[in-house]
């Protein structure tokens, strides 16, 4: 499902128990100078994530200052992020003129404790080619190093690697509990784009070699994936971004299925196992 971008008004864009991702929770968080936004999620251990700004943040008391580093937009320096346990009450004051911030969840039914992460501790990987039109880097903000200090959340930063090209493929899915083949993990993302107005495409076929569905993304654009496959593009001329969020049903770690008819594919693409081997 596609949304378009509105103004949410801090109020999430996926609440909780959404009827496509309840595994899921997303809010985009917009503050100036000295104001403050305060929340706590029953049910869901979330992540706070500035795409752009400096945030202090409270968690329970636990205070984590001078949250993100970024000023123009995402590509403006490396991402930051506080771990927030189930129903955890959360402050965030703005320390910058403005400030744009991403909150991410997924349903837990433990209570863990918060931790951040900084900009030299993110879990990162690149793999793909210019020539296979599959280049990306990826930035785990909740990866593989966190997997003993969270429950279900996995929170990841992906990026073009140029202009133009392919993010997501092979095509693959993870709608499923079915070990060892693929795990259930809701997903959903939020894209940007570089210059702002590019955009690029959204695909979600359902099942192998029926046709699907396709959604036009823009900058801002969020889009929840519930089932099936789902590659994305961007025009050629133009970066594109995705904030990710997945939250899996019975484990954290995520198992892909990658779709039979272009599974020979995995053998084309520079790197890949070591991408997929990083969301866990």
């Amino acid at each position: 499902m596609h949304i378009a971008p509105f103004d949410n008004k801090n109020k999430p864009i996926v609440d909780v128990d959404h009827d496509l991702v309840p595994l899921n929770y997303f809010n985009i968080v917009k503050l100036t100078k000295g104001e403050v936004f305060e929340y706590a999620v029953p049910g869901y251990e979330t992540c706070i994530v500035p795409a752009t700004g400096t945030v202090d943040v409270d968690v329970d008391g636990a205070a984590f200052a001078k949250l993100g580093n970024r000023t123009i937009d995402v590509w403006d320096g490396e991402p930051e992020g506080v771990y927030v346990p189930v129903g955890a009450k959360v402050r965030i004051t703005c320390l910058t003129d403005a400030t744009e911030t991403f909150i991410a969840g997924a349903k837990y039914d433990k209570v863990l404790e918060p931790f951040d992460v900084r900009a030299d501790a993110l879990d990162k990987v690149q793999y793909g080619s210019d020539e296979t039109k599959t280049h990306r880097k990826i930035k785990h903000i909740l990866g593989a190093d966190c997997h003993d200090k969270v429950g279900r959340l996995l929170v990841s930063e992906l990026y073009t690697v140029g202009q133009g090209g392919w993010s997501g493929f092979p095509s693959h899915k993870h709608d499923t509990d079915r070990l060892p083949d693929e795990t259930r993990h809701d997903e959903t993302y939020n894209f940007r784009f570089r210059p702002n107005y590019g955009s690029g495409v959204q695909m979600l076929q359902r099942e192998d070699n029926l046709s699907g569905d396709a959604y036009h993304i823009v900058d801002g654009s969020t889009i929840m994936i519930d089932k099936g496959y789902h590659p994305c593009a961007v025009l050629p001329g133009y970066e594109m971004y995705y904030f990710t969020i997945l939250g899996g049903l019975s484990q954290r770690s995520l198992k892909q299925y990658f779709q039979p008819t272009h599974a020979e594919q995995l053998h084309t693409i520079p790197g890949i196992m070591d991408m997929v081997a990083k969301f866990k």
